[in-house]
């Protein structure tokens, strides 16, 4: 169960006016932003930001960047970066502690459901028995499209299994609610293909997401820019994962902490409800009751 407030009532101050009025918030408010958590599985968060250990100059500038994106959840590529598989190697967990973050291991690069369970079962003894996996099952390689057959057997697989799953998937509405039918713990829909940096391309199927399920909804792969993970945000997301978009930023640590504060931004927007769209102007200070 994930926590997610749709109200886009304006909260009322004591004297009966409206937040707006007074440009302040209530006591009520603050304490609903500081116990804005959500649950992914059985483990409580607060940050929304989930961000990757790929394309780094190096590790130290991998620990960087992930310090100034405030992140509580780091994922790890387990066919690409060593985290113990290979003894004479660095290994990214001496910069990263498990301690400290939550290390969420991923099936990037399988293009078939036996690679794909494979590597979560690595993963799990890597870590000692560590369940939570990100499952991305890939069509082909010029697109990196999922493959959502392939993800859906994987998907049962590894629920049936005892992992719990985080599951990167297309933005397509039926196959989301099918992968949380099966007992997924969150379903990360693309906001556009993989490193690409187009930010969201199809918004309503997004939304229509987000309002259908009960576990958490996190936009995974196509952010480009901060603005694109407020998008994300506003839209209801409960979070966005995303690796290139700071990796490849011409001074990613700074990109790391402009997404973090996109990504606060854009939640409390939503929770504190958008002005409805309108066609025509509206007074800011409206002419009813004044005084000539």
């Amino acid at each position: 169960m994930v926590t997610k407030w749709r109200s886009s009532t304006p909260s009322v101050v004591a004297d009966g006016t409206d937040g707006e009025s007074l440009n302040m918030a209530t006591p009520a408010e603050h304490t609903r932003a500081a116990e804005d958590t959500f649950r992914i599985g059985h483990r409580e968060f607060r940050s929304r930001l989930l961000v990757g250990t790929g394309k780094y100059r190096d590790f130290d500038q991998t620990r960087a960047a992930i310090e100034a994106s405030g992140a509580e959840i780091v994922t790890v590529a387990i066919r690409r970066t060593n985290i113990g598989q290979d003894p004479g190697e660095p290994n990214l967990l001496d910069f990263l502690s498990p301690d400290r973050y939550t290390i969420l291991p991923n099936t990037a690069g399988c293009y078939t459901t036996t690679d794909a369970v494979r590597t979560c079962r690595l993963a799990r003894e890597l870590l000692d028995g560590h369940n939570l996996m990100k499952l991305e099952v890939l069509g082909d390689e010029k697109t990196l499209f999922p493959d959502v057959t392939a993800t859906l057997e994987a998907a049962e697989t590894l629920v049936a299994d005892g992992f719990e799953v985080m599951v990167y998937t297309n933005d397509d509405p039926i196959m989301a609610r099918r992968l949380e039918e099966i007992g997924c713990v969150s379903v990360m829909p693309l906001a556009a293909p993989i490193g690409s940096g187009l930010g969201i391309r199809n918004p309503y199927n997004i939304l229509t997401i987000v309002e259908n399920a009960t576990v958490p909804i996190l936009v995974d792969a196509g952010v480009g820019t901060a603005s694109d993970a407020a998008v994300a945000m506003e839209l209801g997301c409960d979070g966005v994962l995303m690796n290139t978009a700071i990796a490849g930023a011409r001074e990613p640590v700074l990109m790391a902490s402009a997404m973090r504060k996109a990504v606060e931004a854009g939640r409390e927007a939503f929770l504190a409800g958008r002005i409805p769209r309108k066609r025509f102007a509206s007074a800011s200070s409206p002419l009813d009751g004044t005084f000539f």
